[in-house]
């Protein structure tokens, strides 16, 4: 085998590879979706979860430094 052909079908195997892997996030994308319908089913509020979500993702110096941020810009507007 030449050394394209050899190229070219490592080339379409690692295409083949990312193929199905969007598809697997694609399908946990879909499983993701359908728990935070069941917790807006079950009341909860589906925005504050995405948030606890993006701060539980953060180190604990980052999120304390997020977080007083927010209570800085907040009290600055006046909100409370």
């Amino acid at each position: 085998m030449s050394e394209g052909n050899v190229a070219a079908e490592q080339l379409r195997l690692f295409i083949e590879r990312i193929e199905r892997l969007e598809e697997e996030k694609k399908g946990i994308a879909d499983d993701i979706k359908d728990v935070y319908l069941e917790a807006k089913a079950n009341g909860y509020d589906v925005k504050t979860m995405r948030a606890i979500i993006r701060l539980r993702k953060l180190e604990s110096h980052a999120r304390q430094e997020a977080e007083a941020l927010l209570e800085t810009y907040k009290n600055a507007l006046g909100i409370e």
